[in-house]
């Protein structure tokens, strides 16, 4: 039998937690919609049940993955952040997906900042980036919150899209703090 184990990080407002079989009636109403274009859908109730197995696989196999993101005060489940690398990835990315009652509260903020800040300390992944969707506007705010600059244009999955690049993280025994000023 194989085992592993998804850790559990905390923020302010959320809890970054390994993803559950009581998350997949969110994910089917999120893959059912065309915002879930770039990360997967749209999908059925299977697709969405295999993109959750997946999320485990993928923990399993790279020791590192995609949290699903619980607010502290609803115990609502809104969204996921974390690391990928699959194949058609160029290298480790950081991600991160809303669900829509969830955005415009700062939520991904916080998620997006506290999965690489742990993905630096525990995984090995520093300085990761992000593909982002041309006509993702948001996610492209939030890179740029998160002190992440344009690279490159890239493909991935057979999509269009853009590559950010985050600041690397510096990694000290008692904190993290990022390299760039004021974050």
């Amino acid at each position: 039998m194989t085992s592993f184990t998804i850790p559990t990080v905390e923020t302010e407002r959320l809890v970054l937690r390994a993803p559950h079989q009581d998350d997949l009636p969110a994910m089917t109403a999120f893959f059912k919609t065309e915002r879930s274009y770039m990360v997967g859908g749209p999908k059925d109730e299977l697709g969405s049940w295999d993109s959750l197995a997946k999320r485990l696989g993928h923990w399993a196999l790279n020791c590192f993955g995609l949290w699903h993101l619980t607010e502290k005060s609803s115990g609502a489940f809104v969204g996921w952040a974390g690391m990928i690398f699959a194949p058609g990835w160029d290298e480790p990315e950081l991600g991160w997906t809303l669900m829509e009652q969830a955005e415009g509260k700062g939520l991904g903020f916080e998620a997006a900042q506290a999965a690489p800040h742990y993905a630096a300390q525990h995984q090995g992944l520093n300085g990761v980036m992000s593909y982002i969707a041309h006509a993702n506007d948001r996610s492209r705010a939030l890179a740029e919150r998160l002190g992440a600059t344009y690279e490159r244009e890239a493909e991935l999955l057979g999509k269009k899209a853009q590559m950010w690049r985050h600041p690397r993280i510096t990694v000290s025994d008692t904190a993290l703090t990022s390299e760039r000023t004021g974050q």
